[in-house]
């Protein structure tokens, strides 16, 4: 059985007689957080922040004991506390929350653990093969957590390691190329985000996390675009163009059937900002910068107009 929501409680109250005390009631039941759940909340958060000043109070010692610390002190020292932070994860009874902030903390000490074997024995690695081990090293941890924040360290981590990549090895890469890449393989992960949540109602992914890599999606389309609206030498911009436009109508039009505002605004200021670009690379006075505030304001307010009128048309 779903769990009922606000807009469903709205909706209901509308057009039924349900009483006052029905609808305070259910609401206190269903949607207002009690005091158990402020107290869960407020536990982990702690527990989080006090994990993460942990691990950068650790960054923090080797850095400034560096000259002091023999190299076998540094690696062991990292080493033993990735080797404590799991045995406490397999063989403590605490809750599964509090395994899983352990687990993205102990993610977070493999890093450190790369980069302090790296400042020793300078290996001599380019950037982008420290992230791509960090991101090896963690991926089987990150597949079985089901846990958002250590997802979004690992799709961070790949986001990085393409990008120094290019910069380092992959010189011949177009920047359209690059972003057209990064776009599609942020719109993967969010697909089998959305997608894989209602096949398996186990798997839990928070709003803010679909939310934020569906805006760093758009990001790196509307960057490529850019790019390409002034370099249009770049063979990969038609491609990025067309797969931003059938994607963009799916994005719209899975934001009407969910109710989502954020979707319904993040695309049609994507396309704005595009728009303005391109204006400006077609124009060759001073004055086309009024003419582009004048555009950026009527749309601007256009897209707020239509979002409030489609709010009030769910909530009737």
């Amino acid at each position: 059985m779903e769990k009922i929501e606000r807009e469903d409680i709205h909706i209901i109250s509308r057009h039924s007689n349900w009483s006052e005390r029905s609808i305070d009631k259910i609401l206190k039941q269903e949607i207002y957080s009690n005091k158990q759940s402020w107290q869960k909340f407020l536990r982990l958060f702690f527990i989080s922040l006090g994990i993460s000043f942990t691990t950068a109070g650790i960054i923090f010692f080797f850095a400034y004991n560096w000259a002091d610390l023999h190299k076998f002190i540094k690696i062991g020292l990292i080493e033993g506390l990735i080797v404590i932070s799991t045995l406490t994860l397999l063989l403590s009874k605490v809750s599964l929350d509090i395994k899983k902030i352990l687990l993205t903390g102990a993610s977070v000490l493999v890093g450190v653990l790369f980069a302090v074997f790296g400042q020793i024995y300078q290996t001599g690695a380019n950037a982008y093969d420290f992230f791509l081990g960090w991101t090896i090293f963690i991926t089987l941890w990150v597949a079985i957590s089901n846990f958002a924040p250590l997802w979004l360290i690992f799709i961070t981590l790949i986001n990085t390691t393409l990008i120094l990549y290019t910069q380092q090895v992959a010189h011949d890469w177009s920047e359209v190329f690059v972003f057209t890449l990064l776009f599609i393989i942020n719109i993967l992960f969010l697909t089998t985000f959305l997608y894989g949540k209602k096949i398996n109602k186990e798997i839990k992914i928070p709003i803010w996390f679909s939310n934020l890599i569906a805006l760093t999606a758009l990001s790196f389309s509307t960057l490529g675009i850019i790019f390409g609206i002034f370099d249009k030498t770049q063979k990969s911009f038609f491609i990025l163009i067309i797969i931003t436009s059938i994607l963009y109508g799916i994005g719209i039009k899975y934001g009407l059937k969910v109710k989502s505002g954020f979707y319904l605004s993040i695309i049609p200021f994507s396309i704005i900002i595009i728009i303005s670009a391109l204006l400006i690379k077609i124009s060759d006075g001073a004055g086309i910068f009024f003419i582009i505030s004048l555009f950026v304001i009527g749309s601007v307010t256009l897209v707020i107009k239509n979002l409030i009128d489609l709010q009030k048309k769910w909530i009737n």
